[in-house]
Order: structure tokens, then sequence, then C-alpha cells
């Protein structure tokens, strides 16, 4: 049976910067207080650009990259918590902005960890349907979700999606993954949907539109799940965590990863981390990610690379990569 692997990597973020002292203008914070607790800079918030928007570009150049015509893809997934609407999904608006008139389209809500969820389901559609073509996409405009006047989350958070083409091959590429939820801590991370309001209701419910956030569980929760997620995929595959090239986290917190490089006893250089410049994007983090190292000439054939996301849900998960191309 035929393997399937990343051929083709995108990215698109929208052109407005926004940097810590431009925030400090609008709220009570400073560059030094949210760059010492979290490792961010900048981030890129949208003027305007909708979550499927910014998909479709990143999906444009990983087909670009990836020499694959939007014709020839036969699934179209997206990873967002962000949706322009509750339906139709993000993913049928994307193939109908590039094209791509033969796929299935669907969206998967899985916050963060989205784009590895969003991997392990292409893959095995891919195999159990004989699918040729899949663009798997993270994408997620989370400044429209934000409140910006509460600073311990509006700092955090970027927009931005990253996009990746997985085709059949011969050669050894997604190799193993896993994907788990512990729904019993759904409350640590949440943006509400409409209210529960019809003319039967006898008590209306008023939910809150804006994220949420319980920091201090969330904190426990990453540090602890990105290291078993990484110790549970070398184990399958009876590797070392020094036959790892590189560890590509979910880009949320760079106290998180350093707990995390300290737990595995490795150097932080062996962490891709971008969060200084793009904040936290969710779903979209990894993948943008990706397609920076690929970008910088960072992924070479036959590394081994861990991808590892953990978010709402509460989420989290892990995918073993054998670079291919």
């Amino acid at each position: 049976m035929k393997e399937v692997i990343i051929e083709g990597l995108g990215k698109y973020t929208p052109s407005h910067l926004v940097t810590n002292d431009q925030l400090s203008e609008i709220i009570d914070t400073s560059d030094e207080w949210i760059y010492s607790r979290t490792g961010i800079k900048s981030r890129y918030i949208s003027r305007g650009e909708d979550t499927s928007y910014m998909a479709a570009k990143a999906g444009e150049k990983a087909l670009e990259n990836a020499n694959v015509s939007p014709l020839d893809v036969d699934l179209i997934v997206v990873a967002t918590c962000t949706p322009d609407m509750f339906t139709p999904s993000t993913a049928c608006i994307v193939q109908s902005i590039i094209g791509a008139d033969n796929a299935l389209a669907f969206d998967i809500s899985a916050a963060c960890s989205g784009f590895i969820y969003g991997l392990d389901v292409a893959k095995a559609l891919m195999k159990s349907n004989n699918y040729k073509h899949a663009l798997v996409i993270g994408a997620e405009n989370l400044s429209k979700s934000l409140d910006w006047e509460d600073r311990g989350t509006c700092v955090l958070f970027g927009d931005g999606a990253g996009a990746a083409i997985l085709s059949k091959s011969d050669d050894l590429g997604l190799m193993s993954s896993f994907c788990k939820s512990e729904g019993s801590k759904y409350k640590c991370i949440t943006i509400e949907g409409n209210d529960v309001d019809s003319p039967f209701v006898e008590n209306k419910t008023i939910r809150h539109s804006k994220l949420k956030m319980d920091g201090g569980e969330v904190f426990k929760f990453a540090t602890s799940v990105i290291v078993s997620s990484i110790n549970k995929i070398l184990k399958e595959n009876n590797l070392d965590i020094n036959d790892i090239d590189y560890i590509i986290p979910h880009q949320a917190n760079v106290r998180i990863i350093q707990y995390a490089a300290k737990k595995l006893k490795v150097d932080m250089d062996k962490f891709y981390m971008n969060m200084e410049e793009y904040g936290n994007t969710s779903g979209a983090s990894i993948p943008i990610a990706l397609s920076d190292m690929d970008e910088k000439g960072l992924l070479k054939k036959d590394s081994k690379i861990i991808l590892v996301g953990f978010g709402a849900g509460l989420t989290y998960g892990a995918t073993l990569i054998n670079w291919a191309i």
C-alpha cells in the first residue's frame, strides 16, 4: 500500500502586524510584560480577511509548491475554531475559492490541535478511499473572537493560515500519529455560540461569544501532554529523542516549551519556535511553522520530525513525520 507524504506547504498571514508596544496603547500592558511571560513580540491581525480567505490563500500556495492542480485534489480538510459561518463549512468555501471542484470538503473543530487531527483524518481517508491528493489547512481568525479589554488573552493570539498538500508516494512520510481529548476539561477554553433563544424557551441562555481561558489549568495540561505525547510517539516507533531532528510544537507560550525541553532532557534548539513573530494562531500555528521551516531550508529529506499540539476541548495529539521531499 502506498504511503502518504507532505508534498507541498503554504502559509498566509494578514499584512497588518501589531507589536506589543502597539497593544500597550489600547490596554494596560507592556512589551516587557508580554514577552517575559509568553515569548511573543508581535502578531498579525486581520483587517477584514476572514478565515476562508486566509485558508484559501495558504492552500493555493501549498498547491503551487506541490505542483498539484486544484482539480486533482480529492479531499479538503480545514481545521478551525473560528469559521466564517456555522454552515456551510469553511472547507466548502475554500473549495469554491480555489476551484477544487472534485474534492470532498469538511471542517474539523479541535482548536490548536486541529492540524494534527486533520493530518490523521486525511491520511486515513486517503488510504481507505484511494485518494491521491488531500489539502489540509489550519486557519484561524481569532481576533474576531477576542475580548480586547482582557489583557490576559488578547495579547496572546494572532490570525493566519497554514496548509499542506498530502500525496500518495512510495516514500515513507506520515509515519505515526495519535489524537486524544479530555472533554471533562472543556470549560478551560471556550468561545460560546448563539444564545438558546426561541418562542419556546422559558429561561433564555445568554452566551459569551468571546474567548475565555483558564490560563493556569491550560498551562498544567499543556506541559503534561506535550511530554507524554512525544514519549508515546517515540516508544511506539522504537525511537530515541536523539533520533528526532525537530519537534514542532503548537506555538502557545515559550514557557511551556522550556518546561517540556527540561522534562525531555533536550536542548531548546530541538524545538522550532516562531511565536515571537506570530503569537498563538491556534490551529494554524503548526502548519505556519512548517512552512517557515521549509522556506528557510530546514526540512531535509529523511529528517524525522514530531508535531505536537494541545488546545481547547481539551484536545491533544502528535504526529511523526519522515520528511520525504
